[in-house]
């Protein structure tokens, strides 16, 4: 019987419009077709093998548990998945990937490859499409296995005989040395004709062509090389390829403590990750990610910069509506399953200078000019203007109530700083001297009211004692140097307050305050439950550490942070220090950006291990 695994035990395949997690053991539990945020063909991650998934690996006894690969990698500096089973017969490899389509329907290949003895190899196939609600009409037509269902068909091409039995399609065959039997499914809209025959392995051959030459262009080749590759390939496999856009995680709702309800959807661009994604790409050489990523803003806040949402759909969306599917039972029975993201609605200032931060980055690194960008950057501080000193949501996006968090005003100070940086060096016209005066206004209010004189430290919010991680980009983002006593303060005070007992680092203390008469209130975030340290949080603390020049601490908290990817280099969005394993949605960009950034800060110093 198949469950699900870790979350750490899934690696990830994907073409630059959706993706695919291939467990241990073979199974492909995740699949959504035929974008990101398309309903799943494959649900079993969030249910069981009844809600959808596509087992290829060596044949065991019915019952009993399928076997897990012995060994696992990606070919070079590649998304193809190599998965090898050392059997009592022999040893068979899996190699699974998903060319990147172009104009061509989704594929996801998988080939069977014969190592040595002769090793008998089933395979499972059982589609259950809208979140594993819906059981397809399976049929065959010619050679060919389509399963069909409202708007999709899924067509199943393979060389070995399959049959149908207890609504999933199977396929039983042994390989020997030199062997290779080919696997496909592809998607295509139901009322079109069947999508064209593949071709695997010129398909495997052109994949493995295009991540060569896409990784030739980093221009990082530090001590770190690997671990950053690794993550600039995983942060283009969560871009949209036809509109630039970028999703924070492929998944939804794995959560971010098991059993909790902490269950998010991902799969949507943030414009905080999608602008930090991409002020890394630019940092390692990959300028025209970030030129598709600029049109793709431009597009999505079009004429309304003043209703500018903290998220969009991967095209552009604007309706993220929220919803619950009550059939699936969760991770690990973490419910409930959602998709859809309410926080869309949210106010969350920080935002406007992420944005502007990375139209500034891209507008330094020689991005070509675009008018209606800087008009955009103009529109969003005249906003900021008239609304910074508004309470929001945050960084976090707390579903409690509203706060004037240290962050956003941080970030509204960024926006400002940026813009007048700009204006200074002659790119764009604007009221220099009024937004110099407001830059000077934010950043004197955060000083007199989101600092704490007697702890020496910044605190989440006005008037606040709690501390909050995203405070650790004060200095990054030059509101003061690393030297300035109130950073050191902040940053030691993280250390002592937000640490786990392994010396990660939490967003926030999700556990309640205490009121004026001593009783707790509602949560700081206004949820239920407690949560995994934010891995984010833990790189922000290493850039830290290295800007005020304890470089060998940051360098063995990063080395622990590298320690902490699976066994592919991914990496989740938390980690529970209690039962050491990862949590939330996976791979997720918001881990991978700052990883990359802090092996380019560390390389920068020589903080290195030799």
């Amino acid at each position: 019987m198949h469950v699900a695994g870790r979350i750490e035990d899934y690696a990830l395949i994907g073409d630059m419009q959706t993706a695919a997690l291939v467990g241990r053991d073979g199974a492909v539990d995740w699949l959504c077709l035929p974008r990101f945020d398309s309903h799943a063909v494959f649900a079993g991650l969030l249910g069981t093998e009844e809600h959808g998934l596509w087992r290829v690996g060596p044949a065991h006894p019915a019952g009993g548990d399928p076997p897990r690969a012995d060994r696992r990698r990606y070919r070079g500096d590649s998304l193809v998945l190599e998965s090898e089973w050392d059997t009592p017969r022999g040893t068979v490899r899996i190699i699974d990937f998903m060319p990147p389509r172009e104009n061509h329907p989704p594929k996801l290949v998988r080939i069977v490859e014969g190592v040595s003895g002769r090793v008998r190899m089933h395979s499972a196939l059982r589609m259950r499409f809208s979140y594993g609600w819906v059981v397809p009409w399976v049929h065959k037509l010619d050679d060919r296995t389509a399963a069909v269902a409202g708007p999709d068909s899924v067509w199943l091409d393979t060389e070995v005989d399959s049959y149908g039995k207890d609504l999933t399609t199977y396929s039983d065959f042994t390989v020997g040395p030199g062997d290779r039997v080919a696997l496909t499914i592809s998607w295509e809209a139901s009322h079109r004709e069947p999508p064209p025959l593949p071709e695997p392995e010129e398909a495997l051959r052109t994949t493995e062509e295009f991540w060569r030459d896409w990784v030739e262009t980093c221009t990082y080749h530090g001590p770190y090389r690997e671990a950053v590759v690794r993550s600039l390939i995983t942060l283009k496999a969560l871009t949209y390829a036809p509109t630039g856009g970028i999703v924070a995680a492929p998944t939804t709702s794995l959560p971010e403590a098991i059993g909790g309800e902490r269950n998010w959807d991902y799969r949507f661009t943030w414009l905080r990750d999608a602008a930090i994604t991409l002020s890394s790409l630019l940092r390692t050489g990959y300028r025209e990610e970030a030129r598709a990523w600029r049109e793709w803003l431009l597009r999505a806040v079009a004429g309304d910069p003043e209703n500018l949402q903290i998220m969009y759909g991967i095209a552009g969306e604007r309706e993220l509506s929220e919803a619950e599917l009550t059939w699936l039972p969760g991770y690990e029975n973490s419910q409930p399953v959602r998709v859809g993201n309410g926080a869309a609605g949210q106010l969350q200032l920080d935002v406007y200078g992420e944005v502007v931060e990375a139209l500034h980055l891209g507008h330094m690194t020689g991005l070509a000019r675009n008018d209606y960008a800087q008009l955009l950057q103009l529109k969003l501080i005249g906003y900021l203007e008239d609304h910074w000193d508004e309470p929001d949501e945050g960084i976090w996006e707390v579903r409690g109530p509203r706060r004037h968090f240290v962050h956003s005003k941080v970030m509204a100070w960024v926006a400002v700083d940026r813009t007048v940086k700009m204006i200074e060096a002659g790119d764009v016209d604007g009221p220099v001297e009024r937004w110099r005066n407001l830059r000077d206004e934010i950043h004197r209010e955060v000083c007199e009211k989101g600092y704490d004189k007697e702890r020496n430290t910044f605190t989440q919010s006005y008037g606040s004692r709690e501390l909050d991680a995203s405070l650790l980009l004060i200095p990054q983002m030059g509101f003061l140097p690393p030297d300035d006593k109130r950073v050191i303060g902040t940053i030691e005070a993280i250390q002592r307050e937000l640490s786990t007992e392994d010396g990660f680092v939490l967003r926030y203390p999700t556990s309640a305050e205490a009121g004026p008469d001593g009783e707790p209130c509602e949560n700081l975030d206004g949820l239920a439950g407690e949560e995994g340290a934010f891995l984010a949080c833990s790189f922000w603390l290493a850039d830290d550490l290295a800007m005020i020049g304890r470089v060998d601490e940051a360098r063995k908290l990063f080395e622990k942070l590298l320690a902490l990817r699976n066994d592919v280099g991914l990496l989740a969005e938390e980690w529970d220090s209690g039962n050491q394993r990862q949590v939330g949605n996976f791979p997720q960009a918001f881990s991978h950006v700052p990883l990359i950034d802090t092996a380019l800060r560390l390389t920068a110093s020589g903080a290195y291990g030799v």
